[in-house]
């Protein structure tokens, strides 16, 4: 990109002006830095980008882009992993990173209303003289908005589910400039169609989340914590599936293989056994907790595994420290190369085969990619590691990123579990949705005719 400004010479741009005085910012330095999350793709910055600071202010904006046809992109904290934050067509960067009040926290009914641009460490941080806790737990400093853009999840899902689960009511602009709000803070309704559930997920491309009424949960009495390790990975994943099946007070449990450990390793400074590895975390009641933490020890040790016990507050913490640092502990092993870091979520059952599969072919291509993952929902994360300058490493790299989406959809799973689609999966997105693709397109015209907000994005009109 060049150091020069795009021209703004139009009458879109002379009315956010004129609405926004000396507020739309044109430098070079922010266009680009909201011209990319944390992904592989390239970077697309827009023409201009606006800080806002109400639901008031962002309904101005997108009423001016919509009159004039001029293309929108929300945008939080930029740690979209699948291109949601380019601006694919240029236009407004949305910037809601200031909206950052915790507008209500009721104790007694455990729900909470916060702006987009708060933070989940930032609500939990307000949270934590009640006794209640935001369960999303994800590895990236990220804005609930962006959490429920993209349907975010994290390390805690198998206990406590995705955004979708925890979001009761929104406030969404549309892209006529028009607010609504959905849903509300009752417990469950029979009330018309679920409008909050169509809007968490849908990247911004039908509305932009400003406000958003969340399900907040007890902390635990009890948490606690071990690293098993495995011989084989097949051992590890097989684990899974009979700790699952166990019914056991699961909060975590975490796959990492053998590749990803040394990563962790190097990264930290640490010593961990360098096999493949579940990490685990009990919650609940504290007898519950120790008796079903014996379960999983017998259940680990049948297959061979040696159970190291995080025992003290500060194990805990340090092992979870770790544990989010996988993604960046990755990329350090190959210092000045890039990485594609993907997911996919299958059935439970079938995470042994379809982890065995891919790894085989990882291996028999020469492909580094360090493997983690959520795996009490099924969900596993790669993050192949590739020479962008080498076009033999970018073939097998897009190549194998193609495998692993169809072993997932042939086993009834789907292409993303929690990274979401943007620019880097929609050409999978008919292979999975076959006709109801259409229907997503008939909702995207008919809330979005002129296809302003953030297009391009998830499927193409």
């Amino acid at each position: 990109m060049g150091d020069t400004a795009p021209s703004h010479d139009s009458p879109a741009w002379a009315e956010l002006d004129a609405l926004f005085p000396g507020r739309i910012e044109r430098g070079h330095a922010l266009r680009e830095q909201h011209a990319v999350g944390d992904s592989w793709h390239p970077a697309m910055p827009p023409d201009a980008v606006l800080m806002v600071e109400t639901t008031e202010e962002v309904a101005a904006a997108v009423a001016a882009c919509h009159r004039h046809g001029l293309p929108v992109v929300p945008f939080g904290a930029g740690s979209s992993i699948e291109g949601q934050v380019q601006a694919a067509r240029a236009g407004l960067s949305l910037d809601l990173s200031r909206m950052t009040r915790i507008l209500r926290i009721s104790p007694g009914d455990m729900d909470c209303t916060v702006e987009a641009g708060v933070t989940r460490q930032a609500l939990n941080e307000d949270l934590r003289a009640t006794g209640l806790f935001f369960p999303i737990d994800v590895g990236a400093h990220a804005t609930l908005g962006g959490l429920a853009s993209t349907n975010a999840s994290g390390t805690i899902t198998v206990r406590y589910g995705t955004m979708r689960s925890l979001v009761l009511g929104l406030t969404v602009v549309l892209p006529d400039g028009r607010v609504v709000r959905t849903g509300g803070r009752a417990r469950k309704s029979s009330s018309g169609y679920d409008l909050t559930r169509l809007f968490v997920g849908a990247e911004g491309t039908l509305g932009i989340i400003t406000e958003l009424t969340l399900r907040l949960h007890g902390v635990p009495e009890k948490n606690t914590a071990a690293l098993a390790s495995f011989d084989t990975i097949d051992d590890a994943t097989e684990t899974v599936v009979e700790a699952m099946q166990c019914g056991l007070a699961l909060n975590r449990i975490e796959l990492l293989d053998a590749s990803q450990v040394r990563a962790i390793n190097l990264y930290n400074r640490t010593d961990l056994p360098e096999k493949p590895s579940l990490m685990i975390d009990m919650a609940g009641a504290a007898a519950q907790v120790a008796a079903d933490m014996d379960v999983f020890g017998e259940l680990a040790a049948a297959r061979g595994a040696v159970v190291r016990p995080a025992d003290t507050p500060e194990d805990y913490s340090a092992l979870w420290k770790l544990r989010h640092s996988a993604l960046y502990a990755a990329r350090a092993l190959r210092p000045g190369c890039k990485s594609l870091s993907t997911d996919v979520c299958v059935p439970v059952t079938e995470l042994p085969g379809v982890i065995h599969a891919i790894r085989a072919e990882l291996d028999a291509a020469n492909v580094l990619a360090p493997l983690h993952g959520h795996v009490g929902d099924g969900n596993f994360h790669l993050v192949m590691l590739f020479d962008p300058d080498s076009p033999k490493e970018m073939d097998d790299i897009r190549r194998l990123h193609a495998r692993l989406i169809e072993m997932a959809l042939r086993v009834g799973g789907t292409i993303t579990g929690e990274h979401g689609v943007g620019l880097g999966k929609k050409s999978y997105m008919e292979a999975e949705h076959g006709e109801a693709l259409d229907v997503m397109r008939q909702i995207k015209r008919a809330l979005d005719p002129a296809n302003i907000l953030n297009p391009g994005k998830i499927f193409d009109l």
